[in-house]
This record gives C-alpha cells, sequence and structure tokens, in this order.
C-alpha cells in the first residue's frame, strides 16, 4: 500500500463524542486500527486514513442517535454496507465515523401479492433472494458483488440484468432515512406509482451516503421465470460481439443479460475457476420467460450471432451450469487482479447510446493496446455500459499516469458520443471533474444546493460526488 495521501489528514475527534458513543455501544463502537482500517479502504486506487471510529448500529433509533451526536460536534459520518465500491465512496477524507449497518439486515415485510417487500439497509441481495424463493419471487439487480441493498440504492447499482429489469432507480419504491438532524424521514409508499409532491426516494438513490443514511428500503419484486436458460457464444473479434448485442437489444429481443468478457478476462477466469474456456472475446447471455419464449429468443440471438462470425454457441440449462459461469463472471474482476499479483486497478465503466457502443469500445481498446499496460474488459452491453479495467503496479507512477490517462480518454469519448461519465460505479471521489463536464456547472451548482439544504453541515460522507466548496 502507498503512504497515505497527504491531502487527507483529519482533525481530531472530540473526547466528547467517542464517550457518548462508546457509553451508548460498548464494543460495538470500536477505534482499534484494524476494524478502523477496514472501514477506510474500497476497491478504489485511493490511499486515506482510516476512520477515527466505527460504530455498528443494528436498528434505526441507533443510527440516529449516531447521526444526532456527530451532529453536536461537527464530525462526519460516512455510511459503510459491504466495502465492495469503486470510486472511493466510503474513505474518511475527513475524519469522522464510519457508520456500519451491516447488523441491520431483517426482512421487515414481505407483501408477496403486491410484490414488493421491505427490508433493513444491510441485508444483501443474495440474502433477499434466498429468503423469497420459496414464494417464486426474486429481486433482480444484481451488480457482480454481493452489496448490501442499502448500498446498492445509495450508488444507484444496476448490472447485469439491467437490459430487461432496469436500475434501482426503477426498483426501489420507497426509504426511510435518517437526515442531517437526526430525524427519520420516509419517502415513497409500496404503490406501483406515485404524483405527491417532489420525489424524495430518487433523490436518496444515487446520493452516494451525501444526503442521509437509509434504514430502510421498499423494493418491487418480480416472479421467478417459467423457463431460465444460458448461453456463451465466441467471436473472432471485440468488435463482432459488441456488433451482436447492438442487434440483439436493436430488434427488441427481450434478452435478460447480455454480458461482454474480453480474451484478458476470461485468461483470468480460466485460471480462477478452471473452466477451460476458448480464449476468445465472448458474450454470455441469460434468457427468461417461458419454454416457447425462451427457446424463440435463443434461436433469434445465435442466427444475429453467427452473421458476425459467433461460434462454439453452448447452452447451460440447469441451474448448477448457469451459476458456474455467472459466477465465473462475477469473479472476473478479482481473477484478473490475481494474473498480476500485488497490483492494484482503476476501473472505469461508462455507458453510451447502444448505436454507439462499438465506437467506444473500440477505440478504448486500441488505446489500451497501444499504452502496453495490462487491462481486461467486461461489460453490460446489452445496455450500453462497459468496464475497463487497468491493472498496474502501485510501486510505479508511471503506470498510474498511464492508467488515468486512458481512463480520462474513455470518459471523455463517451460524453462526447451522448453517454455518461458512469454507468453504475458512482462519481465518489474519483470521477468529480467528469461530473461538471457532464451536466455543466449550472447543474453541479443546483446539486451543491441540495446538498447546502438538507445537510448545511456537510456531515454525511463530506467531499464525494463534488467538494463541499467549488
Amino acid at each position: 500500500m502507498n503512504a497515505p495521501d497527504p491531502r487527507f489528514a483529519p482533525p481530531a475527534m472530540p473526547a466528547a463524542l467517542l464517550a457518548a458513543l462508546t457509553e451508548r455501544f460498548g464494543a460495538r463502537c470500536s477505534t482499534a486500527l484494524a476494524v478502523r482500517e477496514q472501514h477506510g479502504r474500497d476497491e478504489s486506487i485511493f490511499d486515506v486514513p482510516p476512520p477515527q471510529a466505527v460504530v455498528f448500529a443494528e436498528n434505526e433509533a441507533e443510527v440516529a442517535f449516531v447521526v444526532q451526536q456527530a451532529a453536536a460536534h461537527q464530525v462526519p459520518v460516512i455510511p459503510f454496507g459491504a466495502g465492495s465500491s469503486l470510486e472511493g465512496h466510503l474513505l474518511a477524507v475527513r475524519g469522522g465515523i464510519s457508520l456500519d449497518v451491516n447488523r441491520m439486515n431483517a426482512l421487515v415485510s414481505l407483501n408477496a401479492e403486491d410484490l414488493t417487500v421491505t427490508v433493513q439497509p444491510g441485508i444483501t441481495r443474495k440474502q433477499l433472494n434466498e429468503a423469497i424463493k420459496h414464494e417464486g419471487l426474486f429481486f433482480p439487480i444484481d451488480p457482480g458483488a454481493d452489496a448490501s441493498l442499502g448500498g446498492m440504492a445509495a450508488t444507484r447499482a444496476s448490472g447485469t440484468n439491467a437490459v430487461r429489469y432496469g436500475t434501482m432507480r426503477e426498483n426501489v419504491l420507497g426509504l426511510r432515512f435518517v437526515n442531517a438532524r437526526g430525524e427519520v424521514v420516509r419517502t415513497g409508499s409500496r404503490a406501483k406509482k406515485s404524483s405527491a409532491g417532489y420525489d424524495l426516494t430518487r433523490l436518496l438513490v444515487g446520493s452516494e451516503g451525501t444526503l442521509g443514511v437509509i434504514t430502510e428500503l421498499t423494493l418491487k419484486l418480480y416472479p421467478l421465470p417459467q423457463a431460465v436458460s444460458a448461453a456463451i457464444c465466441f467471436f473472432p473479434s471485440i468488435d463482432a460481439a459488441v456488433q451482436t448485442a447492438m442487434q440483439v437489444i436493436q430488434m427488441g429481443v427481450p434478452i435478460a443479460r447480455c454480458e461482454l468478457l474480453d480474451a484478458n478476462a476470461i485468461r483470468a477466469v480460466n485460471l480462477h475457476d478452471k473452466l477451460g474456456l476458448r480464449e476468445a472475446p465472448m458474450l454470455l447471455m441469460e434468457f427468461h420467460g417461458t419454454e416457447g419464449s425462451v427457446a424463440e429468443q435463443a434461436a433469434t440471438v445465435q442466427e444475429l450471432a453467427s452473421e458476425h462470425g459467433g461460434e462454439a454457441f453452448e447452452w447451460a440449462t440447469t441451474p448448477e451450469a448457469r451459476t458456474r459461469l455467472w459466477a465465473a463472471r462475477h469473479h472476473a474482476y478479482f481473477s484478473a487482479l490475481q494474473t498480476r499479483p500485488g497490483c492494484r486497478s482503476i476501473t472505469t465503466d461508462t455507458c453510451v447510446p447502444i448505436s454507439r457502443l462499438a465506437e467506444s469500445i473500440n477505440v478504448s481498446v486500441a488505446e489500451a493496446d497501444a499504452a502496453g499496460l495490462p487491462y481486461f474488459i467486461v461489460g453490460h452491453v446489452g445496455d450500453g455500459n462497459f468496464h475497463l479495467a487497468y491493472l498496474l503496479d502501485p510501486a510505479k507512477p508511471e503506470e498510474r499516469e498511464t492508467a488515468e490517462r486512458l481512463s480520462q480518454q474513455m470518459v471523455a469519448r463517451a460524453l462526447r458520443l451522448g453517454g455518461t461519465c458512469t454507468g453504475e460505479h458512482g462519481i465518489g471521489l474519483h470521477k468529480q471533474g467528469f461530473l461538471v463536464d457532464e451536466t455543466g456547472e449550472e447543474a453541479v451548482a443546483m446539486m451543491r444546493a441540495v446538498k447546502a439544504a438538507l445537510d448545511p453541515q456537510g456531515l454525511f460522507n463530506p467531499g464525494k460526488v463534488f467538494a463541499t466548496q467549488p
């Protein structure tokens, strides 16, 4: 690990605040270095001093107490879920309290007839789906990591199923959260739509922990499909694979998942998961529906793939075979890290209109190849979103400079093509300048005004999305 960045030097925590937290939480308030370091690091490239304390909350009242005490002493609060974010969201750039809500992982109520569920923020997507599968229901948002639902809402996560089921933005019906005064606020309801006032739910979804601490979520559920089939297909080039994915979407095929892995990603998952897949660009697809509709979708996609040189079409119809393939896809990031021991990753995700996806990926690949830095690509290409991860030696500053330059070029290209600087990772610390490029100074000024109105002390996760001051 590099030395902590000297720009981030938090002030000391008031002794009175620490005493109040210790009195209320006992051993659930920790200042142990190992605990603080665990909560002061995510998957980003930044090295920042850890928070000064970690509090493990078990209910909404405890969250409110922490916020009230922190507000009284003007100390930051950083909500903490699974810790799987990629853009520095969890880092204590101004010190303060990491508020861990993982113990708040209850399923509060299940309304199977209405296809809704209410949960606490610490429950993970796998835990939720395991709890509701006996009702024939599932929650489709799958960002890859077994992330907490509160964190997924805070970062507006999407993932592999977004092409059919949407993102967290479309699937969160309502919230409860603790505001900067330590008050509990309720937004939304179990109804599927509403025209009542400002949409505070969507304001919190994607706010990256900067406007409040989510304590409860009401989510949409979906019936488990009657038939599910996964398929893989290999292509002579990334362009051929992307062209196939584009045509699948443009023809209106209701594919559930459409994932791209380049040869570098395949090589990594082969080593990690012993799959023996051909080391060539691959589409990993999944079809949901009735037996007949799944067969029809698959036949259409297979025909389109063959027109672009796709071959070795293989099916996985059993749950075990599908799980093995998707586990490999979800392991791609950590599998790739193991191909270069000790490396760190700068992972950039962009999203562009589907018609510009091939151009965006092809130029990005050419630039990465020319730079000579190891990389891999995975992408939710069904909705125009892809991730390019550059693997760098943290002891070589020139490699980080190269990776940052490539990342900046890739993001700038996405913006020129009518896309966004981040499809699902969020802004965090890493992409604040790109937010201005994408939305303009006027829009960012409005975001600052919202932040100042709802959190005038800058209490919640300061320094993220944009600096507190311009």
